[in-house]
């Protein structure tokens, strides 16, 4: 700075100044440091200008709050099935170890060269 810039300061009182942020945040909210892609961060600030102003960090902050709202709503889902499910049985269970179990692919693809081959020859 300037000595002449400097000079016009000298006179203000600090003595009863206070350290810490200007501007008191919001309850419920807490101020971090994060790194970002820059591909994330263009991203949103392109969306605030299209809707013609705000904050690009308030729109990361509620595609985060919708992410963990619609995360939740799905384990919720998930739980509600996997116990509905559970009423009836598990179809793995003791019950069909001793059923002969469906053939596998490989074994369909062995059955139909055979069938194939009884074919020609017959």
């Amino acid at each position: 700075m300037r000595r002449g810039v400097a000079e016009k300061y000298r006179d203000i009182d600090f003595s009863r100044a206070r350290r810490g942020a200007v501007v008191k945040s919001e309850p419920g909210k807490t101020k971090i440091s994060i790194r970002l892609d820059n591909a994330v961060i263009e991203f949103f600030r392109v969306a605030v200008d299209k809707a013609g102003g705000g904050n690009y960090q308030t729109l990361i902050n509620d595609a985060l709050l919708e992410h963990i709202h619609r995360r939740s709503t799905l384990d919720a889902v998930r739980q509600v099935v996997r116990e509905e499910l559970a009423s009836y049985g598990d179809p793995r269970g003791s019950h069909r170890r001793n059923k002969r179990l469906p053939p596998t692919k490989a074994r369909r693809a062995r059955q139909r060269t055979r069938t194939r081959r009884a074919r020609l020859r017959g």
